[in-house]
């Protein structure tokens, strides 16, 4: 038989019946041999709303307290199930990050996990118990609760998974697999069977929801076969997993359509054009914190060039705020921004042994009438800037000229 690590989120365990469906699917899995390691986040809405509390009682809450708040979330969850389960006549213990000695960096809100004890889960795994894990936390070196960012469930399951040397890891979402696609937007939209871990890393930063882009590095790193699955339906799902040597030239050239509405492109107008200016303009950016994403600078004119690059939506009035005095150290002529843009991206590995895939994108699009504002690539990746509002358009015509649907 085999191990089994399955991570439950927030959708899946959002009332006490969903709960019981979870207690339902797991008991089937026992009951069948398999070790069971279980994952879950916080209920559906619970995390917000102890946020929410936090927010009311100081305007900045204190990283450390809010950790301890937040994890509390789980707590609630793996004890429910652990209750579920027993009434179902299956064993299982729960456990809190702490108390499986998930040993994370000390910072709070978005720790990163260092190491892994696993014998107190081997030892209920002998015993025949399931092992009920809260998701999103651990502890550092000073016993204080982390927390390790939203989406964190993804990786505390892969993370045990590789841990445990585990057979699977199974993610259960509110989605039946990955698709080609947001099926939203496309109705055609085809579910893969199998992707990399390279693919779903790349269409995970480019804008698909389905994973954390943690959990997916995480997997590939350990090689932990990665499958994702729906809570609420029957099915395959998809599974993500190495890319088996001698397959490259089967692998289709595109695999997926992945786009960003979170995009806001700033552009530094009249930059300096002399050695070292680019990082003066991008080095505080990092330092705040701020994720720039694409990053574009114009042939010099008159010894000025212009730079451009893509933050976060939601950072725009940080990222102007940071840039103002070094602008204006600089003597720089304008500092512009636009959040109406988004980003759109084809990615496959099969582009590596295919020409011709940046031209079609380009046709493709231009045939629509959309304009490119910026482009940047990897091996298995095109992605460009483009007006928000052409955003669905432009991926309908993509998927259709890249042949994606069933049809």
């Amino acid at each position: 038989m085999s191990l089994y690590v399955q991570k439950f989120g927030g959708t899946s365990v959002g009332t006490v019946e969903r709960i019981q469906v979870v207690a339902d699917k797991v008991a089937k899995f026992r009951n069948d041999g398999h070790d069971m390691v279980i994952v879950v986040s916080a209920m559906s809405g619970e995390t917000n709303r102890l946020i929410g509390l936090a927010n009311s009682m100081q305007e900045t809450p204190d990283p450390r307290e809010l950790d301890v708040l937040v994890s509390t979330g789980e707590q609630v969850t793996i004890a429910l199930l652990c209750m579920a389960l027993k009434e179902r006549g299956v064993d299982a213990r729960s456990y809190t990050g702490g108390q499986v000695s998930i040993l994370t960096d000390n910072s709070h809100n978005k720790a990163r996990i260092q190491e892994i004890g696993v014998e107190n889960i081997r030892s209920d795994l002998d015993a025949g118990r399931v092992v009920v894990v809260a998701g999103f936390q651990g502890v550092d070196d000073q016993g204080n609760i982390t927390t390790l960012g939203r989406g964190g469930s993804d990786t505390t399951g892969v993370a045990l998974a590789a841990a445990l040397k585990a057979d699977e890891c199974q993610i259960y979402t509110d989605v039946d697999g990955v698709y080609t696609t947001d099926p939203r937007v496309v109705d055609s939209a085809r579910r893969l069977e199998k992707v990399t871990f390279e693919e779903m890393l790349e269409m995970a930063s480019q804008g698909s929801k389905v994973l954390q882009i943690r959990s997916v590095e995480f997997a590939g790193k350990y090689n932990v076969p990665l499958r994702v699955l729906s809570s609420f339906v029957d099915g395959p799902g998809t599974l993500i997993t190495l890319d088996e040597e001698g397959n490259a030239m089967e692998q289709p050239v595109v695999s997926g359509i992945a786009f960003n509405r979170d995009e806001a492109k700033v552009t530094v107008v009249g930059v300096p054009d002399t050695p070292g200016a680019a990082a003066r303009v991008l080095s505080p950016i990092g330092g705040a914190n701020i994720e720039v994403d694409v990053i574009v600078q114009n042939i010099s004119e008159d010894n000025t060039t212009d730079i451009t690059f893509t933050v976060h939506r939601n950072d725009v009035t940080k990222t102007q705020a940071v840039l103002q005095p070094v602008c204006e150290e600089l003597g720089v002529r304008e500092l512009k921004t636009d959040d109406k843009v988004a980003k759109i991206s084809v990615v496959g590995v099969g582009m590596r042994s295919h020409a011709g895939v940046a031209s079609t994108m380009f046709e493709t699009l231009a045939n629509e009438n959309i304009n490119i504002q910026m482009i940047t690539t990897s091996e298995i990746k095109i992605a460009v800037i483009i007006d928000e509002r052409y955003l669905e358009l432009a991926v309908r015509a993509l998927h259709s000229a890249f042949e994606l649907s069933d049809a």
